[in-house]
């Protein structure tokens, strides 16, 4: 009996290591994918509005947009639909230094850029960015913590511009999370109170 129960531990030690080891190659399989797919947007984003940007006709940026869009979703899928290829030219227009976009969505997917997109603040973006990242929020999370506002009642909103990006950074890269970051605007906690009773 004991050798059995011996026998039952070392096949479930192995199994969990091995599954350890699926799920782990799982996670940089999709981080690859990630980071190649907000690459090929990009790209695609550039290549589109420097085609526009010849023509130096808004009118005739559509007709290229609508038409390109047509052909590639006949030869790949919807994905390259019109409207997602003016994403792609909107995120080139805002970033259009390759690094920075690595830099600052790093880790994240596509959909995330594209919930974060229309947020011109960029310590704004850079908090909903950061957060996404360290607490692995969906997408629907992501939309709903930019509509409460969250950036706006923390204590880090009302910091100076450096040294929001300190904090930031410092969560970012050693994963520290200062109380700014954590505590709420006390007067948007009164407000909230307030309103309850």
């Amino acid at each position: 009996m004991e050798k059995k129960m011996e026998k039952l531990e070392k096949t479930e030690d192995i199994f969990n290591r091995i599954a350890g080891l699926i799920e782990q190659a799982r996670k940089r399989v999709a981080t690859t994918i990630n980071e190649e797919m907000v690459l090929l947007y990009w790209n695609i984003g550039k290549a589109v509005r420097e085609e526009i940007i010849k023509s130096k006709r808004a009118e005739y940026g559509e007709k290229i947009v609508n038409s390109v869009s047509s052909q590639l979703v006949i030869k790949y899928d919807k994905s390259f639909s019109a409207r997602n290829l003016w994403f792609m030219i909107q995120f080139y227009e805002a970033f259009p230094n390759l690094s920075a976009v690595q830099r600052e969505f790093q880790g994240l997917s596509w959909t995330h850029i594209r919930t974060l997109l229309p947020i011109k603040d960029k310590l704004k973006r850079q908090f909903y960015a950061t957060l996404c990242l360290k607490e692995q929020w969906s997408t629907r999370i992501l939309q709903d913590r930019i509509n409460t506002m969250l950036y706006e009642r923390t204590a880090l909103s009302k910091l100076p511009e450096k040294t929001i990006e300190n904090q930031l950074k410092e969560l970012k890269e050693k994963d520290k999370m200062t109380p700014e970051l954590v505590f709420r605007d006390p007067y948007v906690l009164d407000f909230k109170r307030q309103r309850a009773d």
